[in-house]
């Protein structure tokens, strides 16, 4: 296999990745046939997967307007994936001049993209780091750099946390994120759930299996389980709905029904 010139050396490109993956659906094309490969296993069983990531990414620039006008300017966006259109800094830079943004990813190829599009821009960085170690998050100097953390931030785990075991505690790791956020902050989620998703049980397993059988588990989280990030929060309206619901810019009727799968919504310290 043939490794394109945008793929850092220290990666192995016959393993997939779930950042590649998730390019491929939102039709990147910083994915290697690997990703294509596994996308397409999943696609067999859920053929509507793009229109969740697309519901994904539609939201995500909604929440970041909302913060915005909000008036915050501090952005920490864990788990960002590989750069697509109207990404974070793009939102909110173009809401507020000046807005900070860290992204955070664990992903080589997601950090060297994001590398590569932020050169010149003084006011966002990333970070390569797990959202298992939020230390290694908090204490960055990227993140010392451009993130003040006595003032208000947009925290965004948006189709992250579905990717984290429990026995991996991320209860605990966003507990301790939240900690770290001053009063006035934003907790911005997205989670994959079995609710709302149009397709008898079985078909959903298939596409389950697909993650499980490439190391990066896919866990479908109830909307209580998905609620329980939010302790101690209180819930911005309309609370924890699916995508298309939040805050809609126009009607959601016509989305497409697969749109509608998982959850998302935003908190504030109460």
């Amino acid at each position: 296999m043939e490794r394109p010139a945008w793929a850092p050396r220290s990666i192995d490109i016959t393993v997939p990745s779930v950042a590649r993956i998730y390019d491929y659906y939102l039709g990147g094309s910083h994915n290697f046939e690997v990703d294509r490969e596994a996308a397409r296993k999943a696609l067999d069983f859920m053929p509507g997967l793009p229109k969740i990531m697309q519901a994904n990414r539609a939201f995500l620039r909604r929440a970041v307007r909302f913060a915005a006008a909000q008036g915050i300017t501090q952005f920490l966006d864990i788990g960002s994936g590989i750069p697509t259109f109207g990404n974070v800094h793009d939102i909110a830079q173009g809401a507020v001049p000046g807005a900070r943004v860290v992204y955070v990813d664990h992903d080589p190829v997601a950090v060297a993209h994001s590398q590569a599009v932020l050169d010149g821009n003084p006011d966002a960085d990333v970070i390569a780091a797990d959202l298992c170690k939020p230390q290694h998050i908090l204490s960055s100097p990227q993140l010392e750099r451009l993130i003040d953390l006595n003032r208000p931030v947009a925290l965004l785990l948006v189709a992250i946390l579905h990717f984290v075991e429990d026995a991996d505690d991320p209860y605990g790791a966003v507990a301790e994120l939240r900690a770290a956020l001053a009063p006035g902050s934003l907790l911005v989620i997205t989670h994959a759930s079995y609710e709302g998703i149009p397709l008898p049980p079985e078909r959903t397993e298939g596409a389950v299996d697909v993650y499980k059988d490439i190391r990066n588990p896919l866990i479908m989280r109830s909307r209580d389980e998905i609620a329980r990030f939010f302790e101690g929060y209180d819930m911005v309206e309309p609370g924890l709905v699916p995508m298309p619901l939040w805050r809609p810019e126009s009607a959601p009727q016509d989305e497409d029904p697969y749109a509608f799968s998982g959850f998302a919504g935003v908190g504030r310290p109460a």
